[in-house]
């Protein structure tokens, strides 16, 4: 698993912009276009602010980008907790992304409906060929949580490619999340993680014993793709050089 580690949380971000640059004109290149999930919380708004920021904005032809997301909060767009209404205010709207280049979850929806619904969309997206995204973008809770993937929540045991609707009994509420089989397609999967606060869950997941059920990031095995970890020096700052890593 790549491990890209840098002194302060500007240049983390800054790796991970030109990470996310490279992938969209290889995909672009080959396919025509970029499929990308975005992940939500507060970590990524910094990337998409960077993204959307003069020094990134012109590097990048936007019009071949289509935007999913990997999980999202069971409240209406226009809820601060919104994962969508975040990249829209931090990336999609200052870029000037088209609507029909935006996949959101319909959250009007009961969560087992929205989360069917969803599978439908990306699959049609992706039809006839098998769904893959270029990038899925992920982050890490202290938990050693990502996407929604929970510790002991029964996502956690999803065997098909697809998106589920969880109740996350820790935050109290809905989710709606990629599976790991369906992130485990992907070409890429990024990982951005800052912060001292994450360091115990970084090293948990990368170099502790394979215990999916308190450490789920290690579902993220990809099945013929690459894993990339974007990391500042305060959230690498428990690993072990030369340690033995799951997966």
């Amino acid at each position: 698993m790549p491990l890209h580690v840098h002194p302060a949380i500007e240049a983390t971000l800054h790796a991970l912009a030109d990470y996310f640059v490279a992938k969209a004109h290889e995909a672009i290149a080959a396919r025509g276009r970029f499929a990308v999930a975005l992940s939500g919380g507060s970590s990524p708004k910094k990337l998409y602010e960077l993204l959307a920021s003069p020094a990134y904005r012109a590097q990048v032809n936007w019009a071949n980008v289509h935007f999913f997301f990997g999980d999202e909060r069971n409240v209406p767009r226009t809820d601060p907790q919104s994962n969508y209404l975040m990249a829209r205010t931090a990336l999609l709207a200052p870029l000037g992304i088209a609507d029909d280049h935006v996949f959101a979850f319909d959250t009007t929806l009961a969560p087992t409906k929205a989360a069917a619904a969803y599978t439908s969309v990306i699959n049609g997206f992706f039809s006839p060929k098998p769904t893959r995204f270029d990038l899925v973008l992920l982050g890490l809770g202290d938990n050693s949580h990502t996407a929604s993937l929970f510790p002991h929540t029964p996502i956690l045991h999803a065997t098909t490619a697809e998106v589920q609707a969880v109740f996350v009994p820790e935050v109290g509420m809905d989710r709606l999340s990629f599976t790991a089989p369906l992130i485990n397609q992907a070409r890429a999967v990024a990982f951005l993680v800052f912060g001292a606060d994450k360091a115990a869950a970084v090293r948990r997941v990368r170099q502790g014993a394979r215990n999916v059920e308190e450490f789920p990031a290690q579902l993220i095995v990809l099945s013929a793709g690459e894993r990339q970890w974007f990391l500042d020096e305060a959230a690498a700052s428990e690993l072990t050089e030369g340690a033995a890593q799951p997966g």
